[in-house]
């Protein structure tokens, strides 16, 4: 699943007119870049939540089959369900109880493949990446065990890839609004949320200063 409903604030007036995984680095879409990375990890179907501007992501990336992808959609009202409530409203187009998330606003060279051939057990594992200047706070410690930790002195920062189970959305309703952050750390309460530390290219384009930053990096 690719996470595309949000508004993009703070790339106005940019996102006014274009919706975020629409805007190009290097000459191409963020989502191009995601749906070309999936398909070579041999994924075949992909979700893909909308809201602002959904139009536009559904006009441009059609059927999929230029990636030979299968593409679904799952529209969400205005402003959007959240992450987890986007996660929760599309469980009945995603095929299976396991699934890979990724957010549509970030640039990496991660390979999907890593994800897909090795599940986890628990609830979820998250792709880690060292804190960027703009989330110099990270978000999770991780273990010698591969397990995440609210607190640690070690600490990452989640860079919007994942591997989720169906059932740690279940029990929400699928016309609220939730954010994601409160379900990873009940996971991380039961031990049933791990991790690992991905220290290649990655950036998290939400602001005009970092997309900026990725143009140059790109050429």
């Amino acid at each position: 699943m690719i996470l595309a409903a949000g508004r993009g604030e703070r790339l106005r007036p940019l996102t006014d007119q274009i919706p975020k995984p629409l805007i190009e680095v290097g000459g191409q879409a963020l989502i191009d870049r995601h749906l070309q990375a999936l398909s070579r990890a041999g994924v075949n179907k992909v979700v893909i939540n909308i809201s602002w501007l959904g139009e536009q992501i559904r006009d441009h990336v059609g059927d999929g089959s230029r990636w030979n992808l299968e593409i679904a959609y799952s529209p969400e009202p205005a402003g959007a369900l959240e992450t987890a409530g986007g996660i929760r409203r599309a469980l009945p187009l995603l095929d299976s109880n396991c699934f890979l998330v990724i957010s549509g606003d970030v640039l990496t060279d991660y390979d999907f493949r890593t994800l897909i051939n090795d599940r986890p057990g628990g609830l979820a594992h998250l792709v880690m990446v060292d804190n960027p200047a703009h989330h110099a706070g990270g978000d999770f410690s991780l273990t010698e065990r591969g397990l995440l930790q609210a607190k640690g002195d070690k600490r990452l920062t989640y860079a919007g890839i994942g591997l989720f189970r169906s059932e740690m959305f279940a029990d929400l309703d699928p016309d609220v609004a939730m954010p994601l952050r409160p379900l990873l750390e009940q996971a991380i309460n039961t031990g049933q949320l791990s991790g690992e530390h991905y220290p290649g290219s990655w950036m998290d384009i939400g602001s005009p200063q970092r997309l900026a930053a990725a143009r140059q990096q790109t050429g």
